[in-house]
């Protein structure tokens, strides 16, 4: 299949062949949900810990008799009940991660892009070039392109230069090929590549 390409002003400058297994592939919606709540669900640290009235220090001794004050029985100043005493079933630390298979990740990654093909938020471009590597100037060429849309752009390789201009925009997201994900591409609703990061992703997964 073939796909527009662009010139960094916006202006379509011809067309690209590209693999129809990453770019026109189904997307599986359910396959797709469980790989990005995975993702999600790793990005969890899951370190929150309580001390329960074992692990509290102090409170050896019982705090009162047993019997005559009147008052209720109690056996340690650690207990759950008293003011700086063990957390009665609090956490302790969980893991929350899920391992997913590449081959579903993969399958995940290629629907979304095919799906952004589709849709004609897809735009591919003949490089990233500008006039000089200041911000204003990364504006200007995203306006052209997509106008106000929040923006993913895949590249072939992180470029510094690009990255200090891109990374002050609030809508936009920048990744290198290797790190395209479908959390992201969920979040993001225009995606932006490079010729270069067209034909390494289809070595990678075409």
């Amino acid at each position: 299949m073939k796909l527009e390409l662009r010139a960094p002003n916006g202006s379509i400058s011809g067309s690209v062949s590209v693999n129809s297994k990453v770019f026109d592939a189904v997307i599986n919606p359910v396959l797709t949900h469980q790989v990005v709540v995975s993702q999600l669900s790793n990005e969890r640290q899951g370190n929150a810990s309580t001390k329960n009235r074992s692990a509290v220090s102090g409170g050896g001794a019982k705090p009162r008799p047993q019997k005559g004050s009147g008052r209720s029985r109690q056996g340690s100043i650690r207990s759950p009940l008293w003011k700086g005493g063990g957390v009665t079933f609090g956490p302790n630390g969980r893991n929350y991660s899920h391992k997913i298979p590449k081959k579903m990740r993969r399958k995940s990654i290629c629907g979304l892009i095919s799906d952004k093909v589709r849709s004609g938020q897809l735009i591919v471009i003949e490089d990233l070039i500008l006039p000089e590597y200041k911000t204003k100037y990364m504006q200007a060429l995203l306006k052209a392109l997509v106008g106000n849309s929040r923006v993913l752009l895949v590249t072939n390789k992180i470029d510094e230069s690009i990255l200090m201009c891109a990374r002050n925009i609030p809508a936009v997201k920048m990744l290198p090929v290797q790190l395209l994900n479908s959390v992201d591409l969920s979040n993001n609703r225009i995606l932006i590549m490079t010729i270069d990061s067209v034909r390494e992703i289809e070595k990678m997964w075409g």
